[in-house]
């Protein structure tokens, strides 16, 4: 065992290197070679009192070297100059750079479609501002048209081709009016929002009256195409701008927006029917009006979850707010009224037997989406919101088939 006199000596001698330059670790952990730790030199009576507090090296705790102490250890028990204290606690060197494969991935670029393909460039914010380029929102107005039209048909022929023409035709131009609407009255509200700030108005691609003068554009194309309709189907086609001009505002309102949404969206129940036969019977149309109705609660709950975090932001209302956890619940039960509505219409309109095989079809697709979707990933929101599209050809295979046979 080292004598006292010599610890103390050792002792002061780092003192004095401490002043003079931080010492490593290796060379500290040398001069440690006795576990006589607990005594220690008095500081030296002419050093300052804030000299003392910075170089001051505290020997407490420190473990004979025959326990094989590790430089970690050192590192704890040991109290450096402030000017050393390294950016970790358990090291003294810098911190190293993070690794090239650990670094974040840069956003991806948005898919290329085929309106950035074969759209004229000075066009192109036109064709998106009408969703052109997203074609599932024109399926869903569309299909309730298309269910309707063949509905009405004779039994055991086919539907009128030019009805189902001029319908989809109008989807596609109603659609566009109705997103022009709700982008002009959104723009504030989409600029905050993840998802809708690259839309024309958003990001100032296009001016608002500029937006006026396309919608304008667009409601005169429909104008023609409702034209060639029957006089009552001429009136109920245009009660339905009241719905698609008024929709944008409701989120402002009520947590019942996609309720709204059911109702203009489907409208064209009414409507398909009303061009075949010039009247309206309430036994097949109004349970085919509500199937559709249930039917958008389920797919636009499901899409207004990939906004919901947003829409908290900027005080926007939705069913995915209003429903929250239990969200699957709510659309499980408008799920089965829609299939239980879409059952009753079949059955009153005498739809031949395929019909049901191809409804039971659907309702497996629907019950799929509801059982599968992760509510908190916006990308699977997405997909089993698009996935609607089969949902709809499904009832219409049933409908066409079912009355072939009838």
């Amino acid at each position: 065992m080292a004598p006292p006199a010599l610890l103390r000596a050792a002792a002061a001698e780092l003192r004095r290197r401490a002043r003079r330059s931080p010492l490593p670790l290796p060379a500290l952990s040398s001069l440690l070679s006795s576990p006589s730790h607990q005594s220690s030199a008095p500081s030296r009576p002419d050093a300052s009192p804030l000299a003392h507090r910075r170089h001051l090296i505290t020997l407490r705790g420190l473990p004979h070297p025959a326990a094989s102490a590790s430089p970690e250890l050192l590192h704890a028990r040991i109290l450096l100059p402030s000017h050393f204290l390294p950016a970790s606690p358990l090291s003294t060197s810098a911190p190293s750079p993070e690794p090239a494969d650990k670094a974040l991935p840069p956003p991806a670029a948005p898919p290329i479609t085929w309106v950035d393909k074969w759209i004229p460039e000075a066009a192109r914010p036109y064709a998106m501002l009408a969703r052109l380029d997203k074609p599932i929102g024109t399926w869903l107005l569309a299909w309730p048209c298309m269910w309707s039209i063949t509905i009405a048909a004779m039994p055991g022929q086919l539907p009128d081709l030019k009805m189902l023409a001029l319908f989809g035709c109008g989807a596609v131009l109603l659609r566009g009016a109705g997103c022009t609407v709700n982008d002009l009255l959104d723009r504030d509200i989409d600029n905050k929002v993840e998802r809708t700030k690259s839309r024309p108005f958003a990001s100032g691609i296009l001016t608002p009256l500029q937006g006026v003068g396309f919608l304008g554009f667009q409601l005169l194309l429909g104008l023609g195409i409702l034209l060639q309709l029957n006089n009552y189907s001429r009136i109920l086609g245009a009660s339905s701008l009241l719905l698609v001009f008024s929709y944008p505002l409701m989120k402002r309102f009520t947590f019942w927006p996609q309720a709204y949404l059911g109702l203009t969206f489907n409208w064209g129940a009414l409507l398909g029917w009303a061009a075949i036969k010039e009247s309206l019977d309430p036994a097949v149309v109004l349970p085919l009006y509500t199937a559709g109705i249930c039917w958008t609660l389920v797919y636009d709950t499901i899409y207004a979850h990939q906004d919901k975090e947003d829409d908290l932001k900027v005080g926007v209302k939705s069913t995915a707010l209003r429903f929250g956890d239990l969200t699957k619940y709510w659309i499980s039960g408008f799920g089965a009224a829609c299939i239980g509505s879409l059952a009753l219409s079949g059955y009153n309109a005498d739809l031949g037997w395929p019909y049901y095989p191809f409804l039971s079809a659907a309702a497996a697709q629907l019950a799929w989406q509801i059982s599968t979707v992760e509510l908190s990933n916006r990308s699977d929101c997405n997909r089993k919101f698009v996935s609607n599209k089969w949902f709809g050809a499904l009832v219409f295979s049933g409908i066409l088939f079912g009355r072939l046979v009838s």
